[in-house]
């Protein structure tokens, strides 16, 4: 563990890295229609089909990465690992913004995967400079990082979009670059020697990574839970702007703004509520409490006949922002300092699995239960799944993830090397 100084230093770098890197991400998502008609002369059905592919092959990229990269932190240290993915991220926006055909584009989107694989490593860096203490708190910063910059970033990219669809690329690619500046001087490394590890081959990929977590009692049904919890929540942005559409008649700006509001709220969640939940119920109960607004959220959302009752849903269930942060903590608590690359590399494999087959699936509910052809019209199924699918992960947490089973996960798991 690092003195108290650098760790408030490098906790403070790592949400700004975070926070640039979601901004970065979010810059092109307005454009992303506009530059592929212009590039591939596509109307905007088959532009649409286009950005599927980009889309699967970011997430298939961070699915295999995602391991190999955070195991390479647990064996070089966080630091290098960390610079090297912002400088990658950076080169692959300028790629795409310079890009004069479409398979140099997909070559960026390539990189942007294999780059965006840092989280993981960004993640094991939380988890190094952590205490039991403020732990939950700590990775709650790394949501607020999500919440803000997938806010500001969707606005700024539109503006800048106005001036050209390669433009917001290319400030992707600067603010990568001071990303990069800025942590090069001043990022502190919190990975000792002591605590590295040889690397693997066989841990560094997502299948080897995946049955290590059967070795610390207790994770892997955690991350059984985050899987359903992850892949009920990719029907946000999957299913969100077709069901306010098709629903509500709502327009970009309205879905934009409701978007907005979610996002604003999570992140006041996890910076004000969270903090207390966890002070004064703990982690367990706290993950508790997120998966059963979420189940609420979701039930909410999937009944909602009106536009103004999505408004009162996101006011009254935004809590459910504390479940991720919560179930982090917990697995991180459960799992030595050389291993913490390798279990958030983990989680984003997983991740990158739910962003592979979660939009297929809710896609698929929404086509099948709307429009005239549909046996029975229910638009909001997709939500109405995403809920039942959340029910499974709380109860599974219950169940095998007792509370008394974490009491004694973190003395356990740092007696492991």
């Amino acid at each position: 563990m690092i003195d108290e100084k650098r760790a408030r230093r490098g906790l403070a770098l790592v949400f700004v890295i975070l926070l640039m890197d979601m901004m970065g991400i979010a810059l092109i998502m307005p454009v992303m229609p506009a530059y592929l008609k212009e590039l591939t002369g596509a109307d905007v059905s088959h532009a649409a089909m286009e950005g599927g592919w980009l889309f699967l092959a970011y997430a298939a990229m961070q699915f295999f990465f995602g391991t190999f990269i955070g195991n390479l932190s647990d064996r070089f240290g966080r630091r290098p690992v960390l610079l090297f993915s912002v400088l990658t991220f950076a080169i692959d926006n300028l790629i795409c913004a310079l890009a004069g055909s479409y398979w140099v584009l997909f070559v960026g989107r390539v990189l942007a995967g294999i780059s965006g694989a840092s989280y993981a490593t960004a993640s094991a860096y939380v988890a190094d400079i952590s205490t039991d203490e403020n732990r939950a708190k700590n990775f709650g910063l790394v949501g607020i990082s999500f919440g803000v910059g997938f806010t500001l970033g969707p606005v700024i990219g539109g503006f800048l979009g106005e001036f050209g669809p390669r433009v917001p690329f290319y400030a992707a690619a600067l603010i990568a670059f001071l990303n990069f500046v800025i942590a090069l001087f001043l990022l502190p490394e919190t990975l000792d020697e002591q605590h590295r590890r040889k690397f693997e081959w066989k841990r560094a990929n997502p299948l080897g990574a995946i049955r290590q977590l059967r070795n610390y009692k207790g994770i892997g049904w955690v991350a059984s839970v985050m899987f359903l919890f992850w892949l009920a929540h990719v029907v946000y942005p999957v299913a969100w702007p077709f069901v306010a559409d098709y629903r509500y008649g709502w327009s970009q700006g309205m879905i934009g703004l409701s978007l907005g509001l979610f996002g604003v709220m999570s992140a006041v969640v996890m910076g004000l509520i969270l903090p207390q939940l966890v002070k004064r119920y703990g982690e367990w109960r706290t993950a508790v409490i997120g998966l059963v607004f979420c189940v609420l959220a979701f039930l909410g959302y999937a009944f909602a006949t009106e536009g103004w009752m999505v408004f009162v849903v996101i006011a009254l269930c935004c809590i459910e922002g504390v479940t991720d942060p919560a179930l982090r903590s917990i697995s991180a608590a459960g799992v030595p300092p050389s291993a913490q690359g390798e279990l958030q590399g983990a989680f984003t494999s997983l991740s990158s699995v739910t962003s592979i087959i979660g939009p297929l699936f809710f896609t698929s509910l929404f086509t099948g239960f709307s429009g005239p052809a549909a046996p029975i019209e229910f638009p909001g199924m997709p939500y109405f799944a995403a809920a039942l699918m959340t029910v499974l992960g709380l109860a599974v947490f219950v169940w095998r993830v007792p509370n008394k089973v974490l009491n004694g996960l973190a003395q356990k798991a740092h007696q492991i090397h």
